[in-house]
């Protein structure tokens, strides 16, 4: 199964997230445990946005992201 994952340190990407998506709380974080799709499902449920835009915000914070500190996101097949 193919499964997009935030990698890195989980606990320090918290911190950019919550400035980010201010909605989210501590408990949305430690469900989405680093998945890139639980973190869109959290994003179509507190922001009433569509799956695409979800999915075009994340991609828009991972390049910042990627600019600021290198890569930090990684397809894992298991």
């Amino acid at each position: 199964m193919n499964k997009d994952t935030i990698q890195g340190n989980w606990k320090q990407l918290i911190g950019d997230i919550q400035k980010q998506w201010g909605k989210l709380t501590d408990d949305h974080l430690t469900q989405i445990e680093g998945s890139r799709k639980k973190l869109s499902g959290a994003l179509q449920e507190n922001y009433g946005i569509a799956q695409e835009a979800a999915e075009t915000q994340i991609s828009e914070w991972e390049s910042t992201r990627r600019k600021m500190t290198g890569s930090i996101v990684q397809k894992e097949t298991k």
